[in-house]
């Protein structure tokens, strides 16, 4: 077992990441105020690891109820929070008792804003089922749901009391899946760890071939990247922001064509290629770093070619994203590979140049 700590002073949490861990109910147990839980999952996680959770719950002497709710993008909505709060109130839990998330990004973002929000809030213990998740979106305390004009919204900082993170849950992860959670390794490299990104470089077939050891490795390597930076920035008013990179470009992707059409990943993918070539069309980033930039998110079998919603739609959805301050939309671009920076100037006419150079007409 792997273990790093998000260092928060008295909210500092650790990240297990190894295998077999889905049944250590006591790794559960040492970070809870009551023992007694109510799990998250969806129908398709459930299905696959929920019994093995609530045996090892039982073992540990855990109080349980499980709520599922359906899967993907497209349920990731107030409606579908509703039900959350619902099955916590049925159930009579009270502040003491904690969420436990067991699935992918989606859920893990509905459970902590159902924690953070629950009679004003109450504990969570994260249990990512995804390579996404468990590089990215579990740790850090992002929490939120979408709306119609934008993702994630709706949210609220919530930082969890434990990641847990089971390398045995990816496989039985489909192809698409776990490469759209290639797209978010793929990020730490390019944003602030060189050394990291000519390791994928190396290393990318036997990941896609899911080596075990490989994975652990970029899990743990992500996730110390993603740990020193919210130690430093926990509710991005700096250097956090960096995490964003391509995210723009895919939220709008993801709202544009209709959540779930595309995976998260898929949409950062995808929108890394267009923050590369704006770099590159800015004089930033080297047209050599930029060709390594996107063969590396090409190889990852991420998609290259953003959806061909048009300049004015994409610019007209990035207006509605969490970036834009003061009326400014921010940008992460990058000036070498390993070295990203945040902008808020940058020529309207040169985003949608961009947006047209890497999207289908």
């Amino acid at each position: 077992m792997r273990k790093l700590n998000v260092a928060l002073g008295e909210r500092s949490y650790p990240i297990l990441i190894g295998r077999g861990l889905l049944d250590r109910g006591d790794l559960i147990a040492e970070r809870l105020r009551t023992p007694k839980v109510a799990i998250v999952t969806n129908d398709v996680v459930g299905p696959l690891y929920l019994r093995r959770l609530e045996a090892a719950l039982d073992e540990a002497g855990i109080a349980y109820t499980s709520i599922i709710l359906p899967d993907g993008e497209q349920h990731k909505t107030l409606e579908t929070l509703n039900r959350v709060f619902d099955g916590l109130l049925s159930s009579h839990c009270d502040r003491s008792t904690s969420i436990v998330a067991l699935g992918g990004g989606v859920i893990g973002d509905m459970a902590g804003f159902a924690a953070a929000t629950y009679q004003r809030g109450v504990d969570f213990v994260q249990i990512p089922t995804t390579l996404l998740a468990q590089v990215d979106s579990s740790v850090g305390g992002k929490t939120a749901v979408n709306h119609p004009l934008g993702k994630n919204m709706i949210g609220a900082f919530h930082q969890p009391k434990l990641v847990l993170a089971d390398t045995d849950t990816l496989a039985t992860l489909p192809d698409r899946e776990l490469k759209a959670g290639m797209a978010e390794v793929v990020k730490y490299g390019l944003i602030r760890d060189e050394a990291f990104f000519e390791w994928l470089e190396s290393n990318m077939s036997g990941l896609l071939a899911r080596d075990t050891d490989l994975l652990s490795e970029a899990i743990e390597r992500s996730c110390v990247n993603k740990a020193r930076i919210v130690a430093e920035d926990e509710t991005e008013r700096g250097v956090r922001a960096l995490l964003n990179l391509g995210h723009t470009f895919g939220h709008a992707i993801e709202a544009g064509v209709g959540y779930g059409q595309w995976l998260h990943g898929e949409a950062v993918g995808a929108g890394m290629v267009m923050a590369a070539r704006l770099s590159e069309r800015l004089g930033y980033l080297p047209a050599d770093q930029c060709s390594r930039a996107i063969a590396l998110i090409e190889r990852a079998g991420l998609p290259v070619v953003g959806a061909g919603l048009g300049a004015d739609r994409y610019l007209e959805l990035m207006s509605h994203d969490k970036k834009v301050e003061a009326g400014r939309l921010r940008l992460i671009l990058m000036r070498a590979i390993g070295d990203a920076e945040i902008f808020a100037d940058v020529p309207v006419s040169e985003i949608a140049a961009a947006i047209e150079q890497c999207c289908l007409r």
